[in-house]
């Protein structure tokens, strides 16, 4: 959680106070000549690559946090996303004929990109994986995973739906194939305890994704609960429960503006919150402590970013952060 980025920019300013200063006053050491400073190093590139699709503002987020951790630590980062997986594998193969310095990439459907990340493996290229992937993050030969658990994740939303009197579900998945989707259901599953029906929506089709949730909210009113795995569904949610005049009680996963306000106004119960601007500026962070000083954070295991909950109690306060973009 905060705690993790907070250790992580204490270590790196460490390593640059302990890098930047050697010896003692000048005119020290008797008349000894200071020794040549060490050659200036290569400015370092690194590809993040996710699986995000057009118009998905959760991974506007994402790429702030990597674009000002790189300004920080005066790298280079390349961002670039792309929800068809054998495109996204084909962005790694290009990062790594570039001969980049590392690459940061998200897993939503992990077989498909085996052959790609174990291409940069084999290369000498660091790998992190970041958001989905994390099961399978060790095996393909990457140094960290950073995200959430998306079991515990969905389970900790079930049970906060069912202290609110939620007995069925409707878990609403907006990209076909993404695993952590399937964890974050089934995770919801076991935490309700009850009823949990899936509904598949196109996350680049909001008007549509209204349409589909307000007609199986009609027709099955014993629905009592919705949750959506992304914030712009569940905008889409919000309002095909109010159009059609359901009484279905509304969650979600991540955030946006307009979620932490709905939140705010009480129209969602609550959003559980992976802090994925985290996910953008840790692994730019872990990067460059491994280039500079071979540093490898997590002992082999993930790096959890979340699961944190927004809810009425705090919305106020995050909604200053979500709007800046940076939560």
């Amino acid at each position: 959680m905060k705690w993790t980025a907070g250790l992580v920019i204490v270590a790196a300013l460490g390593f640059s106070a302990l890098t930047g200063c050697s010896g003692g006053p000048a005119g020290q050491g008797g008349g000894e000549s200071a020794p040549a400073p060490p050659p200036a190093a290569k400015a370092a590139t690194f590809a993040v690559i996710t699986h995000a699709g057009s118009g998905d503002a959760f991974w506007d987020v994402v790429k702030n946090g990597a674009e000002a951790a790189a300004k920080r630590y005066g790298v280079t980062v390349n961002y670039q996303g792309d929800g068809d997986p054998a495109r996204q594998s084909q962005l790694i193969d290009q990062a790594v004929s570039q001969k980049v310095d590392g690459v940061v990439v998200s897993m939503a459907n992990p077989d498909a990109l085996k052959e790609a990340v174990g291409k940069a493996v084999a290369a000498g290229i660091p790998v992190i994986t970041i958001n989905s992937g994390g099961d399978r993050s060790r095996e393909f030969g990457a140094i960290t995973h950073i995200g959430q658990s998306e079991d515990v994740a969905g389970r900790g939303a079930g049970e906060k739906l069912k202290a609110e009197g939620v007995t069925k579900l409707l878990c609403v998945i907006h990209e076909a194939g993404n695993v952590g989707l399937d964890q974050r259901c089934k995770g919801a599953t076991d935490g309700l305890g009850g009823t949990v029906e899936r509904l598949q929506v196109d996350v680049g089709n909001l008007a549509d994704a209204t349409s589909k949730i307000k007609a199986r909210l009609q027709s099955d009113t014993s629905v009592n609960g919705v949750l959506t795995l992304n914030p712009a569904v569940a905008v889409a949610a919000r309002d095909a429960i109010a159009d059609g005049g359901s009484k279905a009680r509304l969650a979600t996963f991540d955030l946006s503006a307009d979620v932490v306000a709905a939140v705010r106004d009480g129209e969602i119960l609550f959003a559980v919150d992976q802090q994925q601007y985290l996910q953008g500026w840790l692994p730019i962070t872990f990067l460059t402590l491994y280039r500079d000083n071979l540093n490898t954070v997590g002992g082999g295991l993930p790096v959890n970013t979340g699961p944190g909950f927004v809810t009425k109690d705090n919305a106020a306060q995050v909604a200053e952060l979500a709007q800046s973009g940076t939560r």
